[in-house]
């Protein structure tokens, strides 16, 4: 689904922000020239190069990293991904992540968001712990408002915006019939930001 909102051409190169146990990044290598995973945390990062020892892309490479100054080169990426990311930054963090994911890019390029809906009934059962437990490390949800205001604060143009559902067959029929009108009912947001000066798809 996070692919659904922009898939990278073969001779993409492709920064996983927060790339958490490598699963966007592994479902990324097959349709990539490189992909380039960052996570804060040494413990993920170890455990993504356990499973790709397994998996056996040799255009995949793990990184311990800040995603607020990742010490990357300049323009040197045609797609960043941030799939549940956010969800886990502060505020004052937030806008750096974004910025910083601009300055990797190369014009043309495009960020790709994917993170969860607060006003999501499942969310709401989770944050006030009913049947579900709270996920403490999601310390500040974006709204669809917020994530365009971080982007085109950055220098985004704003390509794609919208709420995505469920992987849930029955749940994502729902959803998609309803989440236009009920908050409740809307998973996930999905937005893709152009770094403007490219030539285009």
């Amino acid at each position: 689904m996070v692919l659904s909102l922009h898939s990278p051409g073969p001779a993409d190169r492709v920064l996983d922000l927060g790339c958490g146990w490598g699963t966007i990044s592994c479902a990324l290598a097959p349709l990539a020239k490189e992909v380039v995973g960052v996570d804060f945390a040494e413990r993920a990062v170890a455990e993504c190069n356990a499973h790709l020892a397994q998996a056996g892309f040799d255009n995949v490479a793990f990184r311990v990293g800040d995603a607020r100054d990742t010490g990357l080169a300049a323009e040197s990426f045609d797609v960043v991904v941030a799939a549940d990311l956010f969800e886990h930054l502060y505020p004052a963090d937030s806008g750096a992540v974004v910025a910083e994911a601009h300055r990797v890019l190369k014009p043309g390029g495009r960020l790709v968001v994917w993170t969860p809906c607060r006003s999501h009934f499942l969310e709401v059962l989770k944050n006030h712990d009913i049947v579900l437990k709270r996920d403490v490390s999601h310390v500040d949800y974006k709204s669809m408002t917020r994530m365009k205001g971080l982007l085109t604060a950055a220098g985004f143009e704003i390509e794609t915006a919208r709420f995505a559902e469920s992987h849930l067959p029955g749940l994502r029929v729902l959803e998609r019939l309803g989440q236009r009108f009920v908050p409740l009912l809307r998973r996930r947001i999905g937005m893709v930001g152009l770094k403007p000066g490219g030539r285009g798809p």
